[in-house]
């Protein structure tokens, strides 16, 4: 018998025992005088919960709780703090955000002056020889939209090779010494799903890459030894218990040989009882037969750590204007986006994925890229034949009304990330027109549609903390907004939808929806306690102002943050 069925058969002791036909547990740390909002509809509010060997033993009042500790019971007060399970990121990058943290940051730069300022100071701290990488930048801040070029990165940093990635990842800007290293002219073809700008009236390349155009000078760039990838999961470890995240799905993007130190890493972390997140990391779709090959299908692993998932690509990003829509950009009449895996291509790897028992998730953005995509994952379904498969969409930023009710219909997951509306929402518009616009980043419709909502970040190209993925759903308040008015409101969802979406919706995505994802007996002992209500009506307007106090994990306090002596967390 499984060893997570032990501790539901305890809760049911719990529930129906009377002194005289059983004794329960003593549990190992008991959490009192809180305000829980557990996301189990058959008890949506307590005050306390027990743990035992890593899971929650009880959720109730504060004397049923209290009856089930011991002598060596740690108590935990909660001086009435509201408590929510763990937060389960649907998305993130965890080693990619992990280096980010030790690379030049670009996104905020509120000009060029800034931003070849920032260039020049990390270039003075780099060793001879060595790339400078990252970025992240945002020419619609920096630049007032005129997007950079290698002749503007030379100014800065000339004499070594230079790869700078606008911060969705899908374009990039590399300097004259790195494009001559790449061997890339005015006689380099496009490749397949990507873009070479090239000068006005000429072919010569610019020095902007869009999408698969970027490989043409990524491959040169050394991989993160196993030192730099130690240090820069450490990082983002660190980063996930500050910010109350205590699950992920790691959708990477590593190189194979990366990617294999980095998933052995995982595992020593979790055998020497370090790893402080609970990692789901994916393999990317065209390599779905390395996890085939051994045997593994989907949801293999521990609590801890698991594989069996792939991740794809249908189409760009909005930003790089390579989101595949069917019509065409305002801000670039004639391009209406790219299709990254050429769709036939796409639709003969998510087949094969799926038959062989893997769990896939595509990235697409663009209208047309979901509506293609949910036609593939219907085909696949009858092909392949019924078993609970749950496709996922990674993003569904933007979509024509007619398909919301597909995603419940054919039991499609929309894997979104809040944050993307109030930074997009700065520009979108420009991009796409306010019709589009309307039916974008739709959690409400989607969620009246009966689909089913996975929350994350995106990080590093997002902020990593839920608490502000919280906020953009509810409030949807584009950055830099003067007025802070809510951008198309009638997609806004409520505090407890955008929670549920962050906690129960991604557990449902990662098919731990029975382990994880509610403060419920039985599942593992994750929570987040918050510096404030969000919860409160009244306090729906400063939701980004709140903090993570505490993140539990399996029981275990990883993270809390200091307070002065009157608001701690007695132990």
């Amino acid at each position: 018998m499984p060893r997570w069925t032990w501790f539901l058969a305890a809760s049911l002791i719990l529930a129906v025992q009377t002194p005289a036909t059983a004794t329960p547990p003593v549990a190992d740390a008991i959490f009192v005088n809180g305000r829980l909002w557990t996301v189990d509809n058959a008890k949506p509010e307590a005050e306390a919960l027990a743990v035992w060997q890593g899971r929650i033993l009880a959720v109730g009042s504060n004397a049923e709780v209290a009856a089930l500790a011991g002598p060596d019971t740690r108590r935990f007060d909660l001086h009435g703090r509201r408590v929510v399970p763990g937060f389960y990121d649907s998305h993130v990058h965890v080693l990619g955000s992990g280096l980010r943290l030790s690379q030049v940051a670009l996104k905020d730069a509120a000009d060029e002056a800034e931003f070849g300022r920032r260039l020049r100071e990390f270039d003075r701290k780099l060793p001879p020889g060595r790339w400078l990488v990252g970025g992240d930048w945002d020419h619609d801040r920096a630049l007032k939209g005129a997007l950079p070029t290698a002749a503007l990165i030379d100014k800065y940093v000339a004499d070594r090779p230079v790869l700078l990635r606008r911060y969705d990842g899908h374009m990039a800007v590399a300097n004259t010494k790195a494009l001559q290293l790449a061997g890339i002219t005015a006689e380099t073809p496009d490749p397949i799903g990507g873009v070479i700008f090239r000068q006005p009236n000429s072919r010569e390349p610019t020095g902007v890459l869009r999408d698969q155009a970027i490989g043409l000078v990524a491959r040169l760039v050394p991989a993160p030894d196993t030192a730099e990838i130690v240090e820069a999961v450490n990082a983002a470890l660190a980063e996930a218990r500050s910010v109350g995240v205590t699950s992920v799905q790691d959708m990477d993007g590593s190189d194979s040989g990366t990617r294999r130190k980095l998933f052995r890493l995982y595992q020593d972390l979790e055998r020497a009882g370090q790893l402080t997140l609970r990692i789901d990391l994916r393999w990317p779709l065209a390599e779905w037969r390395e996890l085939a090959n051994l045997g593994v299908t989907a949801g293999f692993g521990s609590d801890f750590v698991r594989i069996g998932g792939v991740k794809g690509f249908a189409d760009g990003s909005l930003g790089a204007s390579t989101a595949k829509f069917f019509s065409s950009y305002l801000n670039e009449p004639g391009n209406s986006g790219v299709w990254v895996t050429p769709r036939e291509r796409l639709k003969e790897l998510i087949r094969e994925a799926d038959a062989a028992g893997l769990s896939v998730a595509i990235h697409a953005i663009g209208d047309e890229a979901n509506a293609g995509l949910l036609d593939i994952f219907a085909d696949v379904a009858r092909t392949n034949g019924p078993r609970d498969r749950r496709f996922r969409i990674e993003h569904a930023q933007h979509l024509r009304p007619q398909d919301y009710r597909r995603f419940a219909e054919l039991g499609v997951v929309a894997s979104m990330q809040p944050f993307h509306v109030i930074d997009d929402g700065r520009w979108a518009e420009n991009r796409i027109g306010a019709e589009r616009c309307a039916s974008s980043y739709a959690y409400a419709s989607l969620l009246k549609a009966n689909a089913r909502l996975a929350f994350g970040s995106d990080w590093a190209v997002a902020p990593l903390s839920p608490l502000l993925g919280i906020d953009a759903a509810v409030n949807r308040r584009p950055l830099d907004s003067p007025d802070r008015k809510s951008w198309f409101p009638e997609q806004a969802i409520g505090v407890a939808e955008a929670i549920e979406a962050y906690t129960l919706g991604s557990a449902w995505a990662g098919f731990q929806e029975r382990h994880r994802g509610s403060l419920t007996p039985g599942k593992l002992a994750d929570l987040v306690v918050l510096s404030d209500d969000i919860l409160d009506p009244a306090k729906r307007d400063s939701i980004s102002s709140a903090r993570v106090v505490m993140t539990v994990v399996g029981g275990k306090v990883v993270f809390e943050a200091k307070v002065r002596p009157s608001q701690g967390l007695g132990h």
